[in-house]
């Protein structure tokens, strides 16, 4: 499997995760749970493929995983400045940016130690 397919499984899977974290960090926002899961899944589908596809041309596992926070973050950032723009809307800034953090750094960390197989 190559590494940008391999890191938008991954991201897919683990942004899944992310949105399901919002039950725990914000149990307020179960009602909008469904919304949540799938724009984390979109998120980390995006991470995954950007941070495979910066693995496959950087061979550095110390850049990968930056690379990875740096995307993780960026994206993170662009839903809570979303969210900031709505009126009246609760500040989640740390739970939201923690979780997709993380997601990049776990991915770019997996996309850079993933061994593809020679055809």
């Amino acid at each position: 499997m190559k590494k940008p397919v391999y890191g938008m499984i991954l991201g897919a899977v683990l942004g899944a995760l992310d949105g399901l974290s919002s039950l725990v960090s914000a149990p307020e926002t179960a009602p909008g749970i469904m919304g949540i899961v799938i724009g984390s899944t979109f998120k980390g589908v995006v991470a995954g493929l950007l941070i495979g596809y910066f693995a496959v041309k950087v061979k550095s596992l110390a850049m990968g995983i930056l690379f990875g926070l740096a995307v993780g973050a960026a994206l993170a950032y662009a839903i809570v400045y979303l969210q900031s723009l709505e009126p009246n809307s609760p500040g989640y800034f740390w739970e939201i940016m923690l979780p997709g953090s993380l997601v990049g750094v776990i991915v770019g960390y997996a996309t850079q130690r993933r061994v593809t197989a020679s055809p």
